[in-house]
Parts: C-alpha cells; sequence; structure tokens
C-alpha cells in the first residue's frame, strides 16, 4: 500500500509557465516540478485519495514527496507490539511504512491480516503451507544450524528462514530509511548499509545476549555481535527499551547511546476494557495474573511455583500462553499439591482483547531472570501491560525493572530474584490488605498515565526518525563536493 497522496492544482489563477503544460500532463514530468507547482498552487493545493484520478480541464496533478520508510521484522507482525506501535506511529506521522515480515504459523497469519492500517505489511515468505518453497526454505535453514552445530560454521542462514528474500524486497521498496528489528533483519540491514542506504537498528532485545548458557552454545554469537557493533556504529540512529540497556550498549560497543523508547501501550486503549470476568473463577478472591507466548521454564515461573508453599494468603492464579513440552511435568513438580486446583490456564488472545484480560487481575507478576543478560537489562512488555491495566506489579529485581519501579513509586514491589520466600513475603504484604492492594493498583495506574504509556513514548521514536532522515546517506556523503 502506497500513502504517497496525489494533489490538485485547482482553478485558482495560477498559470504554469510556457513549456510546463504539456509536462505536467505526464505523471513522472510532475515529480520534477513539485517545488514549482506548489508555490504557484498557493492555497489551491488539495490531497486527492486516489493517485489514478483523471485531471479535470484547468487542471494539474502534483505528487507529494512521501519519505518511505522499510521496518524489517523477524516473524509475525501479530507477536511483535514493539513493530507494530513504531509502523502505526510513522504511518500516522504521515512516512510511507512498510513492514517486511514472514508468515510461520496459519493462525498468526490470520490475525496479521487484520493489523496493517496506516501502514503496508508485506509477508516475503509464506511457510504456512506445503508445497517444495517451504521444503527448500526450512531445509536451508536446517542445514545452516547443522552447518555450525557440527563444523562452528557462521552463517546467515541461521538468523532465519527468509534473509535473502526480505533483503531483495527491501532493495524494490527504495526506501529512504531501513530499520532492523531482528537477528535476520540485521543482517539484511548491513548489506543495505554496505550498498549506501540509511540504516537503523532496534534493540528490542540485546540480540547476542538474549540466551541461556546451553542456548548459546547453537547460536552464531560471534556472527550477531558483529552485526550488532557494525549497525550500532554506523547506523543513522539507534533504539532499544530501556535505559540500563541503553548504557550497556554504549559502553560494550563503544558507540552512541541508543535512544530509550519503552515498551509502553496506548492509553487510549484503555476506553476499550471490557470489564468483564472470563478468567476469574472466584471473584472474592485476588487475582496474579502473568503471560507470555509459552508457558515453560527459564520465564520465572520457577519462583511463583516456590512461594505458593510459603504463602500465608489465598488467591487464584492465572498464567496465559502456549504450554511447552514439558510444562505439565514443571507444574506436578513444582507446584504443591493443595494449591493445584487454583492455577488456572489461558489461551493466547487477540491484541485488542489482552487488556481487558489483564485488568481483571490484580496483581501482575514479572519474574524476569538476572542470569540472561538481556532479560536483565530490559523493560518488557509484560510490565508496562500490567501498569496500564491498573495491576500492582510484583517483580524480580532486575536492572530493567528496578528502573520501572523508581519511576512508578507504590505501584511496583521488587523481590530478589531466585528467592521463593521473599516473593511470598512481598505478595502477602498485598494480599493481607484490601486498601493497601487498592492503593497500590491507583499508583500503578498513574505511573501508566504519567509515563509508561505510548503516546509518552512516540516522542523519542519520532524525534530519532526525524534526525536519521536529515542525516546523509552513506551514497550521499560520498557524491557530496570536497571543500577546496
Amino acid at each position: 500500500m502506497n500513502t504517497a497522496a496525489s494533489a490538485s492544482l485547482a482553478k485558482s489563477g495560477a498559470k504554469a509557465p510556457r513549456g510546463l503544460k504539456s509536462t505536467l500532463r505526464n505523471r513522472h514530468g510532475m515529480k520534477r516540478f513539485l517545488g514549482l507547482a506548489v508555490q504557484a498552487a498557493g492555497r489551491g493545493v488539495k490531497r486527492m485519495s486516489n493517485s489514478d484520478e483523471v485531471a479535470a480541464p484547468g487542471e494539474f496533478f502534483v505528487r507529494e514527496f512521501v519519505q518511505r520508510i522499510v521496518v524489517l521484522a523477524g516473524t509475525h507482525l501479530c507477536n511483535n507490539p514493539r513493530v507494530l506501535k513504531e509502523a502505526e506511529a510513522l504511518g500516522r506521522a504521515g512516512y510511507d511504512v512498510t513492514v517486511l515480515g514472514v508468515w510461520l504459523d496459519s493462525h498468526l497469519k490470520q490475525r496479521d491480516c487484520t493489523l496493517a492500517s496506516s501502514f503496508s505489511f508485506i509477508p516475503v515468505a509464506d511457510l504456512t503451507g506445503g508445497g517444495p518453497r517451504r521444503l527448500i526454505r526450512r531445509s536451508r535453514g536446517k542445514l545452516a544450524r547443522l552447518g555450525y552445530r557440527v563444523a562452528g560454521i557462521e552463517t546467515r542462514g541461521q538468523l532465519g528462514y527468509a534473509g535473502r528474500e526480505q533483503y531483495h524486497e527491501a532493495l524494490l521498496r527504495k526506501a529512504d530509511l531501513y530499520i532492523a528489528h531482528s537477528e535476520q533483519a540485521m543482517g539484511v540491514a548491513a548489506d543495505l548499509l554496505h550498498r549506501g542506504h540509511r540504516v537503523a537498528v532496534d534493540m528490542e532485545d540485546w540480540f547476542s545476549e538474549d540466551f541461556l548458557p546451553e542456548a548459546r552454545k547453537h547460536r552464531p554469537i560471534r556472527l550477531i555481535r558483529s552485526l550488532e557493533g557494525e549497525l550500532l556504529s554506523q547506523g543513522i540512529y539507534s533504539s532499544c527499551p530501556s535505559r540500563a540497556m541503553s548504557e550497556a550498549i554504549a559502553q560494550e560497543y563503544g558507540c552512541r547511546a541508543p535512544a530509550v523508547v519503552y515498551n509502553a501501550f496506548p492509553w487510549a486503549e484503555r476506553c476499550f476494557i471490557d470489564n468483564s470476568h472470563e478468567d476469574r473463577v472466584n471473584s472474592g478472591l485476588p487475582s496474579i495474573h502473568w503471560f507470555s507466548q509459552t508457558l515453560g521454564e527459564g520465564r520465572g515461573l520457577e519462583d511463583l511455583f516456590g512461594a505458593l508453599g510459603y504463602l500465608r494468603g489465598e488467591v487464584e492464579i492465572h498464567l496465559r500462553g502456549a504450554p511447552t513440552a514439558g510444562f505439565e511435568y514443571m507444574l506436578s513438580s513444582q507446584v504443591p499439591e493443595a494449591w493445584r486446583r487454583r492455577i488456572f490456564i489461558h489461551p493466547q488472545v487477540p491484541n485488542d482483547k489482552l487488556l481487558s484480560r489483564i485488568a481483571e487481575h490484580d496483581i501482575g507478576f514479572a519474574g524476569e531472570t538476572p542470569l540472561i543478560r538481556s532479560r536483565d537489562l530490559t523493560v518488557t512488555n509484560k510490565i508496562l501491560h500490567y501498569l496500564l491495566a491498573g495491576l500492582v506489579v510484583v517483580a524480580s529485581d532486575t536492572a530493567g525493572q528496578r528502573e520501572v519501579a523508581a519511576q512508578a513509586p507504590g505501584g511496583v514491589s521488587l523481590y530478589p530474584s531466585g528467592d521463593p520466600a521473599a516473593l511470598a513475603a512481598c505478595l502477602d504484604r498485598l494480599l493481607g490488605s484490601a486498601d493497601a492492594l487498592r492503593r497500590a493498583k491507583v499508583a500503578a495506574l498513574d505511573a501508566a498515565e504519567r509515563t509508561f504509556c505510548w503516546e509518552r513514548q512516540e516522542k523519542a521514536l519520532l524525534d530519532s526518525i526525524a534526525r536519521a532522515l536529515r542525516s546523509p546517506s552513506a551514497t550521499e556523503q560520498t557524491q557530496s563536493p570536497v571543500p577546496v
């Protein structure tokens, strides 16, 4: 979808210079005379909704120049709220925005199709069906990963399924700026940088530091770090989701500190909270909520399950996500039998329903681990979604969550990660007093309105983009005249 608008010069008494009229009838020639036409039109310029409209007698069209931005995503749009919010904000700001992603799951594909509004979403590869193309792409990825495990050979094929396709589609867009949001996208952005294009990187995760030690053995860490260093140092701009991560990245790579854009959500979405209770069973009991794409180990649930044996207060626990292999064993081995009937598992819901489902609970649990550097430094979607829903947050004391707690006094309670007894004590202070729980929920909502909502955060994004587009690309720098 091309959002570049067309305009018509209405009859306003302005005359086109001799020799220009025939050129203006040719739409390719119109672009060359944009500045002259706009000056001549004055108040007579009007936007047209269809660039194929035919000029009436005495009128001519001028196509406005709208700067094009391509957002290089990892996979599905519906699973990446940061990409979605960025694309929507840039589209509303008047840029021509295209998101390039990949389709891997048929259900998520359907959700993706409902999301794009002020921008275009193009799947460069659709792997949801059968056929030889899907088999070839998946086989290509498996061979690349096997090559690393067997021989230690790092290749771009280990970063994603469709890097080549994303690169070729990105070139066709002829954008003024390309923004990478994933490991695969960083490889594409590096190639575009080498061709002289403006590129940027959003470190929505610190990709090279986002793995448990066991998983790092099977990942091309050197390649990922190389791409990070190149884009952070030579890209037009960079951003990340916390001040703690920004400072650590700048120190690690000796680059300028990435702009901080918190993973917040629009305050306006609160208008659509449905106030229904679809999760809770006993509305007379307080309720703890946790959500993620998957339910499994390494996500902080071990702390929550371990705390149950110490808890004095009664509470329901609601977990939302797709259980991974072994989750049932995790429940049976870590959760005391007396608590199992008060733990409820819910499937994922569409993006526009999630805030309502969170808002029906009282406490949001965010047990991030400090053992993974990226998880320690980041501010997740989860904790900011809790604040927007008006839930008091109980969170592990990672660097990123300490950053949020400092800006949300009374709305976030911290406990030492890996200490279930301390977590239980933290929860009991809230569960033991309805008044304390109510005050904490008010403080959480105040922090969301004051700082942690998208309306407060998108300005940092738009300012960074505007500065980046004013900067010359590598090609423009090499073509600039040299002073004598």
